[in-house]
Parts: structure tokens; sequence; C-alpha cells
């Protein structure tokens, strides 16, 4: 395929104006001043379209859609016991599978290339995130409340079912990752035993940490530390981990992330949402910490746009620091792109160079919110709608395009989710 006459964001977020790009075995193969000679394929008239890498949706709960708009106004305790897992108690594998379907939808449609998950039922999730073509980090959500051992639990024999038959399926698109829900659902030795696990089995691992004041607090109560520093005494931080929220880490906190390479998934708009605060971004990125940017999921976001995080996300700061400096366009589009690929370890993802992976999206500039053009980059974080999003690529494969899809049938993804969602409403 070959972009033609189409403006783009190049690896430090500049806008290059009136570029031909050829896309090749999944991967960007040229970017020319000029039309490239040989045989691209489709030809794409990118004039009125900025092309930049897709998003990453560094932490979300994609079959959480059937609980948008269910669990509204209460605290986050209160959201999970009284709402939140009664509703998930009713889940079906069919069910899942047709929630997963339309989150997927719904993340292409806003550009979303790439998404970290942590849910159960996840073998369903695995084939319908594998149908999409779209790019996942899936975890078994792992909880416990009692004294069995990990090999005990069924999130257990799930991980190794997952790594067995999906890990790196789809030519890389779905890679499997090991999952603690957070440090007060589950215990020390079922933490250790997760982190051994991964470790043999070389993989990453995907967690809740410090993201209500109440969680933070009680642990420091229960172990005499922060959740930050209970984890890397027991070993889950020895690999690649992403924590999601950080809203309430504090001192040493920020040295233990950044030793050991910890990527924080920033979830603003959930955050906000549940009142649990919102993270100290700015402190992270002084010292040095990756950032990537998540929805969470739609019970306390109600949607998968990532634009509207990247939005807040790159206003936010600004007011609560009282500094206007702070996030600038740059860290907030990193935030939402390459940060997130290099927390799933998609390290030739997430900027446009020749040899990376055509994870790509072409943004619609001729709208009026997208007038004039001063600052593209500026436009993108502070201008642009999740709705402008007209075409969504993944490995080179068109999966979304001017409100067409490739691989999903959305009106039977929207009518079973609906369904399922009318069945379990039904048994509350």
């Amino acid at each position: 395929m070959l972009f033609e006459h189409i403006n783009f964001l190049d690896e430090q977020f500049t806008c290059q104006k009136d570029k031909f790009i050829g896309i090749r075995d999944g991967r960007i193969a040229c970017i020319a001043d000029t039309c490239p000679e040989g045989d691209w394929g489709e030809h794409y008239d990118g004039r009125h379209g900025l092309l930049m890498p897709g998003f990453v949706n560094a932490h979300s709960h994609a079959p959480m859609v059937m609980l948008r708009g269910y669990a509204e106004n209460l605290p986050l305790d209160r959201w999970l016991n009284e709402r939140v897992f009664p509703f998930e108690d009713k889940f079906t594998e069919e069910a899942i599978s047709a929630a997963t379907t339309l989150a997927c939808a719904e993340m292409l449609r806003f550009g979303t290339v790439s998404f970290s998950d942590m849910y159960f039922f996840c073998q369903s999730m695995a084939k319908a995130i594998l149908s999409s073509g779209i790019k996942c980090n899936l975890s078994r959500g792992l909880t416990v409340f009692s004294d069995k051992d990990y090999q005990q639990l069924e999130a257990y024999q799930d991980n190794l079912d997952l790594l067995q038959n999906y890990h790196g399926m789809g030519d890389g698109r779905l890679l499997v990752d090991l999952c603690i829900h957070g440090e007060y659902t589950t215990t020390p030795r079922v933490v250790e035993a997760v982190a051994n696990h991964a470790k043999k089995a070389g993989v990453r691992v995907h967690i809740h940490l410090s993201e209500t004041k109440k969680e933070h607090e009680e642990c420091k109560a229960r172990h005499g530390m922060t959740p930050a520093a209970y984890f890397e005494k027991l070993g889950l931080f020895d690999q690649p981990t992403t924590a999601a929220h950080c809203v309430w880490i504090e001192g040493e906190d920020f040295d233990i992330l950044k030793r050991n390479g910890v990527t924080v998934a920033s979830n603003p708009v959930s955050n906000m949402k549940l009142a649990s605060g919102f993270a100290p971004v700015p402190q992270m990125l002084d010292a040095k910490i990756n950032v990537a940017l998540g929805t969470d999921g739609c019970a306390s976001n109600n949607n998968l746009n990532i634009m509207q995080d990247l939005y807040l996300f790159a206003l936010l700061y600004k007011g609560v620091t009282g500094d206007p400096t702070v996030i600038t366009p740059a860290q907030a589009l990193s935030a939402a792109t390459v940060n997130g690929f290099r927390a799933q370890g998609r390290m030739d993802c997430g900027s446009i160079a020749v040899g990376n992976k055509a994870d790509l999206i072409v943004l619609d500039t001729d709208v009026p919110s997208m007038y004039p053009d001063i600052d593209t980059a500026c436009n993108v974080v502070y201008a642009a709608q999740g709705s402008d999003v007209k075409l969504t690529m993944v490995d080179g494969k068109i999966l979304y395009k001017d409100g067409e899809y490739t691989t999903i049938d959305i009106e039977r993804a929207q009518f079973d989710t609906q369904k399922h969602t009318k069945r379990i409403l039904e048994q509350l």
C-alpha cells in the first residue's frame, strides 16, 4: 500500500508535509518526497489526512463494555462489591466473546491498534482478539482470598493454557502476560509464585498498584511498606511490569519503579470518575519512569476512546500544578503511542520509521476543529476527536476505514452484547 501526498508525525511528533509512505509485508518500507517506483498495491490519497502511529491502550478490561453506564457514582470499594462483582459473576463464554469483539471494534474506531488487558475467560477473549486483527497483551486476572497455593488456583491452569496455546499467535499480535490483580486481592505466597512463573516463562506482568488511598495505606499497615516496595520485595518486578494507576505512590516508590523498569499505565478518566485522584505524572517523568496511557474498563470510563484520555492527560497537570509547561504535546503523544508499545515489549512499533511495523492511523484534518494548522501535534492533542479517525491499520492490514470494518461484523457484536447484557440484568 502507498500513502500519497500525506502529512505525518515523525518520531519527534513534528509534522512532515506531503510525503509518500509505502507499506510492504506489514512494515513501513519507504518514506519519500516523490512517488517511489514499484508495485505498491492500493494507493491512498492522503490529502486532508494526517498519518500517525496508532494508539496503545496500556490498561483495559475489554469485556466490561457490558457494564457501560451500570455502576455509577460510587466509591471504588462499593463500586466493585455492590455492582461490578455481582454482574461479572453472571458472565458466560459467549458473553465475553461478544463483548470483547465490541470492545475491539470501539478501540479500532478510535485509533487504538494495541491494548493490554487484564480479565478472565481469556480463551474466549483471545479468539475474539485474534479474529479482529488488533494487537493485545492479554493477562488472566488473578485474585485469591484464601491460603491456596498458586498451583491450586484456576488462574494457574488458565495461564498454562494461554501460554501454551495463544502466546505469540497471530504472527505475534497476541502476547500473554501474567497478572496479579493487586496487593489487597492476593497473598504474598501467590505473588512470589507468579513472579517465579513469569521468570520461568520469560513473560511480562500486569498489575494494579496504589489505585486508591485506602488500598495504599492498608498495605502499609499490613506489611510496613508501600505496595511498590511490597511487590519489589517479592520479586514481581524482576520481569518487565506494567503497573496500572499508581495514583498514591510516594517517596521511594519513584526510585523502585525506575530501577525496575516498571511502566506506569496512567488512567486519568477512570481515576477522576471514581474520585481516586490522579497519578503524579510530572514527578514520574522527572524520574524517567516510562508512562503510558490507558482507558481502564468501560464501567469506570464509559468509553474506549483513548483520545479523551489523551486530552485530559495533557491538561490535568497544568491545572493542578499551576504550571502550563508540564506535559508537552509530545510527552502526551508518547504516552499514548510508543511508551505503550515499550510496555508491551513491542520495540519495532510506535513510530513512523522505515522498518517499523505498520500500526498506523489516519486522522481527518479537513474538519473545522483542525484549522488552521499552526502546530499539528497541538491540534491532535487539544482539538482532534476520536471520530476524526478515518483509517486504522495493524501490521499493514486495514481493519477500519471510513465507517467500515474489514474483520468485524459490528452489527452482530452490538446485538449480541446487548442481548447478553439484558440477560444478566434480568438475573440480578
